[in-house]
């Protein structure tokens, strides 16, 4: 017995000397926000230490010996704004690779002063914006690792029942946000989600790939419309383009495998996918009901050269709820499998972006695709073997296919952004429903079809004045879509914005913000018809 105590005891000490012993790495390049050109002889040093690196002339720097966990890096040039990241987190079994963009100043400089803010600030939204980093969701109590539960603990935002990932901002509905991964809307955020909401049970993305998450409740920025309580800006890592990683992951309810790695020599990759078991699980508790739920995640991106970059994502998953028909007749079982439906869902968002670098601007071009297929069906008795015992049948498909164009320059004291959006999108719902009213069965066929053309211009500009004490911005946002009279009119839906940052000390500011702001309803009451088939 001593004998086995002494193993145990030195196989445990040599793995946490093994652990303590482990170190990261971490490569990554500087350059310039709106040309792209690479900043050489940048300092970069690790937040609130001594360690610290300078790139080279292609502008690309390298830190070894680090400890595995979460850092910070202040970076500093002449004649850009100093930039503190958000939390990165440092593997030690894996290349760590960073790409950071300073943004050029026109400030007159007598003396070299390093003055970095620690907290997100953008000029457009002096307030309402907080910048969600990775360690905050790695960390989040209760959320594992689950973006939507770790939203949820922020002020202002609100929630339903404990396992729905909806979110209520400043009181609106969880129909009011709008999220945006890599510049890309994607409509559905959750897997089983609730049509024409935001919310369900589990989050669809894979936390591993996302690097921040600008998250605004007010003073949406003019390039940002068709929504009223939030926006989310959830941006990527980027994919490592001098060394492979792989990760698989067998948790309690689901198994997943994901992958960074160069693709070729100018583009590199993520991908992840993920499905569960817990059909297995609740087959073997002796639940009623079957959930299973499948995803993926991938992205692209292609450095053609210094001034042009191909990116593509693509994001989508497939959720089905069974019935487990095969369990005990209990009066439970029976009770419950008596009128829960089988539910089966999928949906899919693919898009891609150019973007090309001028001198002192770059421009956007995006595409996409979203969609999202809807049914839910009931046969009496759970019995699939005859039509004539079918209660409800419901199928729905909403489909979004949208482009847009931005263009961002930074010429001189000012900075401008302008854009324009067009989308086509296309909205069905068949439903069949056999009732009883007043002891009469009664047959409900309902079908609508809804085509609909939306469009929007967007123009703002920012500048800093007073020795760059104030900072002001401006903006105007039209939209219009071919619904109907109202809202085919884009002066109805002319949607000015204003923000304003006055430093009264260096640590105390002065903000403000006002604008108008407009949201389409959803696809499900846009659609609605009455029994005349007419839309109301």
């Amino acid at each position: 017995m001593i004998k086995q105590y002494s193993v145990t005891i030195f196989l445990l000490l040599t793995l946490l000397s093994f652990a303590e012993g482990q170190t990261s790495s971490l490569s990554g390049i500087v350059k310039d926000a709106y040309n792209n050109e690479p900043l050489p002889f940048t300092n970069i040093v690790v937040y609130q230490t001594s360690t610290g690196t300078t790139s080279d002339e292609e502008g690309r720097f390298q830190f070894d010996e680090l400890s595995p966990g979460f850092i910070r890096l202040q970076v500093s040039f002449l004649g850009y704004e100093p930039l503190i990241t958000e939390e990165i987190m440092l593997s030690a079994v894996r290349r760590n690779y960073v790409e950071l963009a300073l943004t050029p100043t026109n400030q007159q400089i007598d003396e070299v002063r390093i003055l970095a803010n620690a907290f997100a600030t953008k000029i457009e939204s002096p307030l309402s914006l907080q910048r969600i980093g990775v360690d905050i969701i790695e960390k989040g109590a209760g959320s594992s690792r689950d973006l939507a539960k770790v939203l949820q603990s922020f002020p202002g935002v609100g929630s339903t029942t404990s396992f729905r990932n909806d979110l209520i901002v400043r009181g609106g509905g969880p129909s009011e946000n709008r999220f945006y991964l890599d510049g890309i809307e994607i409509p559905v955020l959750n897997h089983f989600s609730t049509q024409g909401a935001s919310g369900g049970p589990i989050s669809l993305l894979n936390v591993d790939f996302i690097r921040e998450v600008d998250f605004y409740s007010g003073a949406f920025p003019a390039s940002r419309g068709n929504a009223l309580s939030s926006i989310f800006e959830l941006k990527q890592i980027n994919p490592n383009p001098e060394a492979s990683s792989i990760k698989a992951t067998l948790g309690a309810s689901e198994v997943s495998l994901s992958a960074n790695t160069p693709i070729s020599e100018r583009t590199s990759a993520l991908f992840s996918a993920r499905r569960s078991y817990l059909n297995f699980l609740f087959d073997i508790i002796g639940l009623p009901f079957l959930p299973t739920y499948n995803d993926f995640q991938v992205l692209t991106r292609s450095k053609i050269n210094r001034h042009n970059e191909l990116s593509f994502i693509g994001i989508g998953a497939i959720d089905e709820f069974a019935l487990n028909t095969g369990l005990e007749p209990t009066e439970k079982n029976r009770y419950i499998l008596s009128y829960l439906p089988v539910f089966e869902q999928w949906n899919y968002t693919i898009g891609a972006s150019y973007k090309h670098f001028f001198a002192q601007s770059y421009s956007l071009l995006s595409l996409s695709r979203s969609h999202l297929y809807n049914t839910i069906y009931k046969y009496r008795d759970n019995d699939e073997s005859s039509a004539d015992k079918l209660i409800s049948d419901y199928k729905s498909n909403e489909i979004e296919n949208k482009m847009r164009f931005e263009y961002f320059a930074n010429p001189g004291a000012w900075t401008f952004s302008t854009g324009a959006a067009a989308e086509y999108a296309t909205y069905t719902n068949a439903t069949l429903a056999n009732v009883f009213r007043e002891n009469e069965a009664e047959q409900i066929a309902y079908d609508s079809r809804l085509n609909l053309v939306k469009w929007g211009l967007y123009a703002s500009a920012s500048r800093r004045v007073l020795n760059e004490r104030l900072a002001l911005s401006g903006g105007l946002r039209i939209d219009a879509a071919s619904y109907g009279p109202s809202m085919n009119n884009p002066l109805d839906q002319l949607s000015p914005r204003a923000s304003a940052s006055f430093s009264i000390l260096p640590s105390l500011l002065l903000n403000a913000s006002v604008g108008r702001y407009f949201q389409l309803p959803a696809y499900t009451t846009l659609g609605y018809r009455n029994k005349d088939g007419t839309l109301v």
